[in-house]
C-alpha cells in the first residue's frame, strides 16, 4: 500500500478549518441560532381527527394560513395531531387552528390548547451547554491518561472544531436548533472521538515500531493504514442518517441533519485537525517510546525494508 501524504496538505487544511471556524463564530455572534420551540416556548394545540390525516398536508394548510414557525406531529394514535406554534397563547388560538383545518373539509375536534413556557427551555439550554463542556473535559482527561497530553489536546481541538462547525452551519442556514439537535451534538462528540482514538492508537503503535522515521512520515503511514476503516465506518453511518433524514419525519429531521454534518466534519477532523495539532506541538518518538527491558539497551529500529513491509500491511481496527 502506497503511503498517502496527508500531512503534506496540512497547511491548506488548517487554512480551510480556520476560515470555516471564523465564518461559523461570526454567524453565531451576529446572527445567533434560530432556537426551536423547546427553547423559546409557544402554544401547544392537540386535535383529534375522525380519520388519520396526512401530516404534511396539515402542516401545509397551517403555513398557508400564516403560521410560519410550527411543528406538526402525531400524538399517540394516528388520528391525534399535536401542533406547536411559536406565537403567544390566547383563548382564541386553539379555535383559530381548528377552523383553519376544518376549512379543508376534514372532521376534527379540539382536545386542548395551552401555553408552553420558555423557562423549561432555558434550563435545558443551560444544562445542555454544561453537558457539552463536561463531555469535552472528560474526553481530554481520558485521552491524556490513555495516550499522552499532546494527543489529548489534539482530540479536544478536533471535537471543539466539529461542534462549532455544526452549530455554525445551523446558524448560517437558519435551521431550527432544538433539543434533538443538541442530542445530535453529543452524538457527534462520541463519533468523532471514536475515530480520533483509532487513529491515535495507530500513531502511537507506529511511533514505537518505526523509530527511524520522522513524525510526519509516521503520521502519514498511520492515517493511510486506518483510512479504509474510517471511510467504511463513515459511509455506512451516512447511509443510515440519509434514510432518517428522508423518511424519518419532521421530529427527527434536525437530528439527522446535524449528525450528517457532524460525521463528515468529524471524519475530516480526525485526519487533519487532531494529527495537525500533534505535529504543531512537536510530537516525537520520545513522547511515546516504550521502556526498554534492560538498562542501556538501545533500539536502533527496523530497517528500511521493515518499514516498507509495515506500510504494505492491510489496515486493521
Amino acid at each position: 500500500m502506497n503511503t498517502i501524504n496527508f500531512m503534506g496538505k496540512r497547511r491548506v487544511a488548517a487554512a480551510v478549518s480556520i476560515i470555516l471556524l471564523v465564518c461559523c463564530i461570526a454567524s453565531l455572534a451576529f446572527k445567533g441560532l434560530q432556537l426551536g420551540l423547546d427553547f423559546t416556548g409557544g402554544t401547544l394545540v392537540e386535535l383529534e381527527y375522525t380519520q388519520a390525516p396526512n401530516i404534511e398536508e396539515v402542516r401545509g394548510q397551517l403555513m398557508s394560513a400564516g403560521y410560519e414557525k410550527l411543528v406538526v406531529q402525531n400524538f399517540g394514535a394516528d388520528t391525534s395531531v399535536l401542533v406547536r406554534l411559536s406565537q403567544g397563547f390566547n383563548d382564541k388560538v386553539g379555535l383559530e387552528v381548528l377552523n383553519t383545518l376544518k376549512a379543508s373539509g376534514d372532521e376534527l375536534e379540539l382536545k386542548r390548547a395551552e401555553f408552553v413556557g420558555s423557562q423549561v427551555g432555558e434550563e435545558l439550554r443551560e444544562q445542555g451547554g454544561l453537558g457539552l463542556l463536561l463531555a469535552l473535559a472528560l474526553v481530554m482527561l481520558y485521552v491524556a491518561l490513555r495516550f499522552q497530553l499532546k494527543f489529548s489536546v489534539g482530540a479536544v481541538a478536533a471535537l471543539v472544531h466539529d461542534v462549532i462547525i455544526v452549530i455554525g452551519i445551523f446558524s448560517i442556514v437558519g435551521w431550527d436548533f432544538d433539543l434533538t439537535v443538541l442530542a445530535a451534538l453529543l452524538a457527534v462528540i462520541g463519533y468523532s472521538l471514536n475515530d480520533t482514538i483509532v487513529v491515535s492508537d495507530r500513531i502511537r503503535e507506529n511511533f514505537r515500531k518505526i523509530r527511524k522515521a520522522e513524525a510526519e512520515e509516521v503520521i502519514n503511514i498511520s492515517l493511510t493504514q486506518t483510512l479504509s476503516r474510517t471511510l467504511v465506518t463513515s459511509l455506512t453511518t451516512i447511509l443510515v442518517l440519509l434514510a432518517l433524514y428522508l423518511v424519518g419525519g419532521e421530529m427527527i429531521n434536525g437530528f439527522a441533519k446535524a449528525l450528517l454534518i457532524g460525521v463528515v466534519v468529524g471524519t475530516y477532523s480526525s485526519i487533519y485537525v487532531a494529527s495537525n495539532v500533534l505535529l504543531t506541538m512537536g510530537i516525537t518518538k520520545e513522547d511515546l517510546m516504550a521502556p526498554v527491558e534492560k538498562e542501556g539497551e538501545m533500539d536502533e529500529g527496523p530497517s528500511e525494508e521493515d518499514i516498507r513491509k509495515l506500510e504494505q500491511q492491510s489496515p486493521t481496527e
